[in-house]
This record gives structure tokens, C-alpha cells and sequence, in this order.
């Protein structure tokens, strides 16, 4: 991926948040969305928000969202827009809390949950070829994008079966040093304040649901993600601990093992992931490709005038997906 910055938007840092707040968003017609409910294998719920194309056989683009987010963050509006424009089905699976209503199962989601990303998928597959579509990408942004990983990695050359190709967007495929990041200068006053805002008022209406399930006066107490996962993420999924949790749930050690066209796209100044921290052609299996353009932020990429847009990101990530599942798009798609 070939990208400059806008001049007036230097440093990872503002066009990380330009981006999420000022940037133009949407550029071709409005669809509306229809907010399906799915029960889920446990007893518990998801929210899938679908976008229809003109005709049932037309190719699907699954965008899997990041921590907090939602089909309303920038990027799924973008996305959504980009696949309006190309005639495709949309669809974003909200993680488990994150549609606007409470889940209701004693656990909510996670960097790793690569057994809901498997569900998901494949529940979409099997309906979209029933319905005549030959061809399914996904992408996932952020956290998303590491699960989506972390599930290409699990499954190999079967992965196949669920998607034609997939994508990570400004990923922190090595959570563990991604974690650390987040809880240091400008990011522990910046980012994780805003991202545990949320967060703690759902973790605390969880335990209402589920008197005990954590210890509400050491979760209150959490100063960053490092102190929230330990209370919280990394308990209700299964991990011992934070440690355990970012080294389990991180998609990078596993990247050889992946079987279908996969791309990891990584902004170099992303405040989020140190550029240290990117997996390198080594680290990786020959069916994943890597974009590591040295600006963008962290989901930026901001684009023209002011106040620009961020219509290049899915552009540039939906064409590749598109090319590497063998139905490039072409003129008057």
C-alpha cells in the first residue's frame, strides 16, 4: 500500500484521531442497514448488522470490529460505503456487548476468540452459497483483525472452506507488546482512558448480571488494559492471567500456519503498535502479504484536502482482498 499522509496531519498520533472524528466517511449512496439476532451456541446472543447488494449472488465483505467498536465506528462506515459503491453484501458481527444491549452470558469478548470468528463465518458462508455467492472476503480491524489471524493461523488450509481471503488492519498481532504500549506516555492518557470509559460501566453491569464474577473494587481500580484484562478479560475467557492472555491470544507467533491469502496491514507510527513489533516476512507463511507503509496511524490513513477522507483504506484493503480471492474488481462493478 502506497500512502502519504495530507501535510497538515503529521505524526501518528493526529491522524490516528483526525480520522476517527473529523474525516469525511461516506461518499456513495446510504443503504440501510438490517440488524439481525443470532443465538448463539452457548445461549447467549450476537447482533450482525447486513447491508444487501443488488443481487443475492454477489460477493460478501465481513468486517470484524475493534475494541469498543461498532458498525458506527469510521472505519465499518467506510467500509460499508465502499461495498455499497461495488454492489457487495455487508456484514459486521458485533463482539458480544458491543451492538448497544448488554450480552448475556457470563463472559464478553476477547483478542483471541477465534471460536467465535470460526461460528461466525461459518454460519455466513453456508447461508451466502445457498443463496448463490460464490465468493466471501473478511477483514478485521484492530482487535478484530488479530482474531480473525488467530483464526486463519488455527485452521490452516481449511480456512479456506469459510473465506476466499482475509485481511487485518492496524492489528496488534503481538498483543503482548502491543498491551505494554497502550499503558505508556501519550497512549495511557490518550487512548486507554477513553477505551476504559466504556468498558468499565459494561464490566460492572456484567456482574449485576452475574453476582461474584469478579472483584468489583479491583476492577474499578484499573489505570490500563494491563489491570483491566487481569481483573476481568483474561479471567472470564479462560486465561490465568493477563500474561497468559496477550502471549495465548496473539496471532504473530502463529502466522506461519496460515493457508489462505491473508494481508497484514500495519501504519509503521501507529501509536498503538510499535513498529517493533510487526511480523516479518520470516514470521509468516508464503500466503500472507505484508503492507507496513511508515505513515497512517492507527486505522487513519486519511486522504485529500481537508478535511480529507478515509475512503483509500478500504479501497486499498477490498481491492486486494478481492484479486487475491481470484474476482478482482473491474470496471462498472
Amino acid at each position: 500500500m502506497q500512502y502519504k499522509a495530507p501535510a497538515w496531519l503529521p505524526g501518528g498520533h493526529t491522524q490516528t484521531i483526525w480520522s476517527a472524528l473529523c474525516s469525511r466517511r461516506r461518499w456513495g449512496p446510504v443503504l440501510p442497514k438490517v440488524r439481525e439476532r443470532w443465538a448463539t451456541p452457548d445461549g447467549d446472543f450476537i447482533d450482525v448488522d447486513r447491508q444487501q447488494a443488488s443481487r443475492q449472488d454477489r460477493p460478501m465483505m465481513v468486517l470484524f470490529h475493534g475494541l469498543e467498536g461498532s458498525s458506527n465506528s469510521h472505519y465499518a462506515q467506510a467500509f460499508a460505503d465502499w461495498a455499497a459503491v461495488h454492489d457487495f453484501h455487508f456484514a459486521l458481527p458485533h463482539f458480544r456487548g458491543c451492538s448497544g444491549e448488554l450480552n448475556q452470558a457470563p463472559r464478553a469478548y476477547h483478542s483471541g476468540d477465534h471460536q467465535e470468528i470460526d461460528w461466525v463465518l461459518g454460519r455466513l458462508r453456508q447461508k451466502h452459497q445457498a443463496q448463490g455467492g460464490q465468493c466471501m472476503v473478511a477483514a478485521g480491524v484492530s482487535l478484530g483483525g488479530n482474531a480473525l489471524m488467530r483464526w486463519a493461523a488455527e485452521h490452516g488450509q481449511e480456512a479456506r472452506q469459510k473465506a476466499d481471503a482475509i485481511a487485518s488492519i492496524c492489528s496488534p498481532l503481538d498483543l503482548v507488546q502491543s498491551g505494554h504500549a497502550m499503558g505508556r506516555g501519550l497512549n495511557r492518557h490518550i487512548y486507554t482512558r477513553m477505551f476504559l470509559r466504556s468498558m468499565k460501566p459494561k464490566a460492572m453491569a456484567k456482574l449485576k448480571q452475574h453476582p461474584g464474577l469478579f472483584d468489583a473494587q479491583k476492577l474499578m481500580a484499573a489505570r490500563d488494559l494491563y489491570e483491566f484484562d487481569n481483573v476481568f478479560t483474561a479471567p472470564l475467557h479462560g486465561f490465568r492471567d493477563t500474561d497468559e492472555y496477550w502471549s495465548r491470544a496473539s496471532a504473530k507467533p502463529l502466522m506461519k500456519n496460515i493457508g489462505l491469502p491473508a494481508l497484514a496491514l500495519n501504519a509503521r507510527n501507529d501509536p498503538f503498535v510499535p513498529a517493533s513489533s510487526l511480523p516479518q516476512q520470516m514470521d509468516v507463511s508464503k500466503t500472507v502479504t505484508l503492507w507496513q507503509p511508515e505513515h497512517g496511524g492507527h486505522v487513519g490513513f486519511a486522504q485529500g484536502n481537508w478535511p480529507s477522507h478515509v475512503r483509500g483504506l478500504p479501497d486499498a484493503v477490498g481491492g486486494w482482498l478481492m484479486s487475491a480471492s481470484g474476482h478482482p474488481i473491474t470496471q462498472g462493478m
